[in-house]
């Protein structure tokens, strides 16, 4: 059973640069240079996303559902899951090197990146979705319409504090804004495969 999260439930990583809730809506715009990476490939450590974020527990599943309305390099927004400042993962969708990407980091340490390529889920109401069980988180997304295409599947183990919930970075520019259309949480999936 599918519970719905009011937006002021949860708290910022990082504060936008401005949130605007009307409705069931949530409007959010990145502040430039705002990014989640640790180290890998790059050298640097980018702890500046902004994710709103609320406890998070095993053998449960979090959605975030939002419009995908993406145009600069790396822009990017979807589900961001913490456990601490160099254990987390962020999945969703990033702009990169001209297409629209699907695909997630995976950081214990040290980050790692994989993508997709999705360009025809750009203006599309796209859905992220985690589920926690036993050792593993289990991502999935979707484009309005379709169903949800399995992204990848992680080593998650038990944690004493779990949060997660939207993200929105923008690592190139100013004034990137995405409309978050809700954020629920469900029971875990009870397989991986269908």
């Amino acid at each position: 059973m599918q519970q719905a999260i009011t937006w002021n439930k949860g708290h910022w990583t990082h504060d936008p640069a401005l949130v605007d809730i009307s409705d069931s809506r949530m409007r959010v715009t990145a502040r430039e240079a705002s990014d989640a990476w640790r180290i890998t490939s790059y050298g640097f450590i980018h702890d500046s996303e902004h994710a709103l974020i609320a406890p998070f527990q095993m053998e449960s599943a979090m959605e975030v559902t939002f419009r995908a309305d993406m145009s600069q390099q790396f822009d990017q927004a979807g589900l961001f899951i913490r456990a601490d400042e160099s254990h987390w993962v962020k999945a969703g969708l990033e702009q990169s090197d001209g297409v629209l990407q699907l695909g997630a980091v995976v950081t214990d340490d040290t980050s790692d990146w994989s993508v997709s390529p999705t360009p025809e889920w750009n203006h599309r109401i796209i859905t992220i979705r985690a589920s926690w069980s036993n050792d593993a988180i289990t991502l999935r997304a979707k484009a309005d319409g379709e169903d949800f295409r399995l992204v990848r599947v992680l080593p998650f183990g038990k944690s004493a504090h779990v949060e997660a919930g939207p993200y929105i970075c923008a690592p190139s520019r100013a004034a990137f804004s995405i409309d978050f259309l809700s954020w629920q949480t469900a029971e875990a999936d009870t397989a991986l495969h269908g």
